[in-house]
């Protein structure tokens, strides 16, 4: 099968926060991350839909990874599994 992912994926469980006005904060771990997106388990459904930009904040035990929320983009789901893309600054 031809490998069509520009960037090589770290498993990882890194706690995330979403955020969008319409629906508020969403928690969730990673399954994976890369220098692209990363794709993450939330805690909850339903999931926003496919396109919808959202504010990401990445957490570790102790206080969070970034201070500053990033813009990420929801590219695909599968019930509460959701693949979010690193918007261009």
């Amino acid at each position: 099968m031809l490998e069509r992912r520009k960037y090589e994926r770290t498993p990882t469980s890194i706690r995330v926060e979403l955020t969008h006005p319409a629906f508020g904060t969403l928690v969730g771990f990673t399954r994976d991350i890369s220098d692209g997106g990363a794709q993450v388990g939330l805690e909850s459904t339903p999931v926003p839909p496919v396109g919808t930009v959202v504010s990401v904040r990445f957490h570790k035990i102790v206080g969070p990874i970034n201070l500053e929320p990033v813009e990420m983009k929801i590219v695909h789901c599968n019930r509460n599994v959701i693949g979010l893309m690193f918007m261009p600054r």
